[in-house]
């Protein structure tokens, strides 16, 4: 169940902020495209589609044309957010939360030894 609620949420969201919504215009573009065939017998999808995308013009199906997938683009998912009140930020004298500092030592090991570890850090010495 939640694997099937997942999948219509994502399909949903795609659908909705995507070109994907193209593809739901599928049924008009096969109508159309019956209609054409209706007119010409001999016209093939091929040329269906060089007629329409191609070179488009203006004929008198011109607006039938319009809602076909992938013609027209629409802009998605344009939202702007304006607070109602002018946000301000204060920031008091006191201090509420103390920060209470402690050294802390991350690694106790019996292997680790300070001076070796310094040393590296030293320059070249003379003989």
């Amino acid at each position: 169940m939640k694997k099937l609620i997942s999948i219509l949420l994502l399909s949903l969201y795609l659908v909705s902020t995507t070109e994907l919504y193209q593809f739901l215009k599928i049924p008009v573009l096969i109508e159309h495209y019956l209609e054409h065939k209706q007119e010409n017998p001999k016209l093939t999808i091929g040329s269906f589609f060089k007629i329409h995308y191609d070179n488009p013009i203006k004929d008198s199906d011109y607006t039938k044309d319009q809602q076909l997938p992938f013609v027209s683009h629409a802009a998605h998912l344009i939202i702007v957010c304006t607070p109602a009140t002018p946000f301000t930020f204060q920031l008091s004298d006191k201090e509420s939360n103390p920060i209470i500092k402690s050294k802390q030592t991350f690694y106790k090991s019996i292997f680790y030894n300070k001076d070796i570890l310094n040393s590296i850090w030293q320059p070249p010495k003379f003989c």
